[in-house]
């Protein structure tokens, strides 16, 4: 699998973490189940943020429309209360009510006082179109489907590229699909790490803009493959981004804004039919279900010191969704539609 630093491609200045990858901030997990069946390229991928049960200790967390073309669910609830307390799903857009349902009845099974003795639960699950690649009126992703996504979570390299949610998705005119990097800081003395999973599915072909300033051309195999490539900016790209960083939801949702600033880098200016959205989280606190105290202690970022974690999510979305476009192979799918591999245009 090839990535932005094979091809002499760095962003920013800041090290990236041992992986370079979001499972670089300790305890989060990434899972994937990808659907390839004849028209169908699609898939779920799932992103686990710590080992216990996230509705009985939930994560400080803060949402960002960048652009809000976009169905996802469990966004207002975590714009609200500042708060994430099931794991996160990406899938395409018609899969949205499959992952809230996986999602609900996960948390049932884990918790019986849910709708008893005790509220609701809120599913946060997010999506773009894979439409061009996939059939996706064929409805073909299900509950299970999800629930493999989420048992086969895991710490460690995350596949990237055409897997998961990114089976069908298509960025810049190239195959486009999952990426991720990270980047470490250190304040006060002590070292941490902030990571961005993307499922990256925007840009209009020719806007795209490497860190060292070129302008890789998308190869016209045939003409039917390119009907949608001067078409207006239609597609989305999910940011997932993490942190064991101390941080207050809203100090989340500043840094979250930043992925925008990778993103522009990239040459995207989120269109008018564009789903861009940025969801943050903290693993550095968890925040208990059933809380005694009235009043609790925290520690939280100087706000004088957050331009580092700020140019950290910046740099670290801009290279994961080079990462997603480069780990990504050529790809025909539903009707013969076509996405070549930016890595062949970069090698070749």
């Amino acid at each position: 699998m090839k990535r932005a630093r094979d091809f002499g491609l760095v962003c920013g200045s800041l090290p990236p973490g041992p992986l370079n990858a979001i499972t670089d901030v300790p305890g989060v997990r990434i899972g994937h189940r990808t659907l390839v069946d004849g028209d169908v390229r699609t898939g779920f991928t799932a992103l686990v943020p710590h080992e216990g049960d996230l509705f009985r200790e939930k994560l400080p967390a803060a949402v960002e429309v960048i652009n809000g073309f976009g169905k996802s669910c469990g966004l207002i609830q975590v714009e609200e209360l500042g708060q994430l307390e099931t794991p996160i799903l990406l899938g395409n857009t018609l899969s949205v009510g499959i992952g809230f349902e996986a999602l609900v009845r996960r948390a049932l099974a884990a918790n019986p006082d849910i709708g008893r003795e005790t509220g609701t639960v809120n599913p946060v699950v997010m999506e773009c179109n894979d439409g061009w690649l996939s059939d996706i009126r064929a409805l073909a992703l299900t509950v299970d489907d999800a629930h493999a996504a989420l048992d086969a979570a895991v710490s460690g390299m995350v596949p990237e590229g055409a897997v998961g949610a990114g089976a069908g998705m298509s960025a810049f005119g190239f195959k486009g699909g999952i990426g991720t990097a990270s980047r470490r800081l250190t304040l006060d003395g002590q070292d941490y790490t902030l990571g961005v999973l993307v499922l990256a599915n925007f840009g209009r072909a020719g806007d795209l803009v490497l860190p060292d300033g070129r302008r890789p051309e998308v190869p016209k195999l045939r003409k039917s493959d390119f009907a949608s490539v001067d078409a207006p900016e239609r597609g989305s790209v999910i940011i997932v981004l993490a942190t064991d960083i101390p941080l207050e939801s809203r100090q989340l949702k500043r840094i979250a804004r930043r992925c925008g600033a990778g993103l522009a880098k990239l040459g995207a200016f989120w269109g008018n039919g564009s789903g861009d959205i940025a969801l943050a989280f903290s693993t550095a606190a968890r925040i208990s279900h059933h809380e005694a105290a009235d009043l609790l202690p925290r520690m939280v970022l100087n706000e004088n010191r957050i331009d580092l974690p700020f140019r950290a999510a910046a740099d670290a979305t801009q290279e994961a969704v080079l990462n997603a476009l480069l780990a990504a192979p050529r790809t025909r799918g539903r009707d013969g539609h076509m996405r070549p591999s930016l890595a062949d245009v970069l090698a070749g």
